[in-house]
């Protein structure tokens, strides 16, 4: 993968190249850029599919210890990153995390679009019994540690406060083993991971939600209808704050539907992306 330096540190990100429409794809925590490998796999026949790893803990290089790292610092990534790489009428796609709410509220001058699959949103932040679990581990002297060595744990990756809460399917164990290994090998990352998770501010997404209905452009909400960490009810309540929202729901998956239905959720996109402008839903 190319790499890029940015204000806060540098980081990995895919890009497929073309001439097509940009898809700009973020990820969620502690997973990175493969997480989208099926879809992309898909769409880049005829879209530039660009997926950076975030610094959520599957990182392969520590940001900078003088720059704050916190949600609103990824803001700020993002953004940097469209600027940096001159992407224009950007398809803005994000799943579990939910950093594009505040950047197409607040940035959406590069963006053409919106998709929000299975998300972070309103007072559910951290999300679920993993997320509050995440939380409380962070603050715990050598909990990151040991947290991403029990994920490790073939045996225990379906549990319910593991990988196990995110997907339905098994995700392949080589593809879970690189997620984490950052995590369980680098001090520097499981320090930034800490940085961020201390970093969040719970009433983000509340403000975010308020934004919201200030972005005017065609938006997607995708939701798991087996999700158990995102409320279903979230869905409907986003794609309702969103003047040109709509919501899909997907069955027989949880929140990673990248992983779970990956074939339905490429469709859904491909026809998204493929809509012109003032298309009605």
């Amino acid at each position: 993968m190319p790499e890029i330096e940015l204000g806060a540190g540098t980081i990995h990100y895919e890009d497929t190249g073309g001439s097509g429409p940009v898809v700009l794809l973020l990820h969620g925590l502690v997973h990175d850029a493969t997480v989208w490998r099926k879809v992309v796999a898909d769409l880049r026949r005829d879209h530039r599919c660009i997926a950076p790893t975030l610094p959520y803990g599957a990182h392969r290089i520590p940001m900078r210890r003088d720059v704050p790292l916190t949600p609103d610092t990824v803001n700020a990534l993002v953004v940097e990153l469209m600027e940096r790489l001159d992407l224009r009428d950007v398809t803005l796609v994000e799943s579990d995390c939910g950093r594009a709410q505040t950047v197409a509220a607040r940035h959406p001058e590069r963006l053409a679009r919106l998709v929000l699959i299975s998300c972070e949103a309103f007072d559910n932040y951290p999300p679920g019994a993993a997320g509050k679990m995440i939380s409380l581990v962070c603050k715990v002297p050598g909990g990151i540690a040991l947290m991403a060595r029990v994920l490790g744990l073939t045996a225990l990756r379906r549990l319910p406060i593991g990988i196990g809460a995110l997907v339905k399917h098994p995700v392949p164990d080589e593809i879970v083993d690189g997620w984490l290994r950052p995590l369980r090998a680098d001090k520097a990352i499981r320090e930034d991971f800490r940085r961020y998770n201390a970093g969040v501010r719970r009433t983000e997404l509340l403000e975010a939600a308020g934004e919201l209905p200030s972005f005017d452009r065609p938006a997607l909400v995708v939701w798991a209808a087996d999700d158990r960490m995102m409320p279903r009810e979230h869905g409907r309540r986003l794609a309702e704050l969103l003047p040109r929202g709509r919501l899909l729901e997907i069955e027989d998956s949880r929140t990673l539907v990248a992983e779970d239905q990956p074939e339905k959720l490429t469709a859904a996109l491909r026809s998204f992306v493929g809509e012109a402008a003032g298309d009605r839903p």
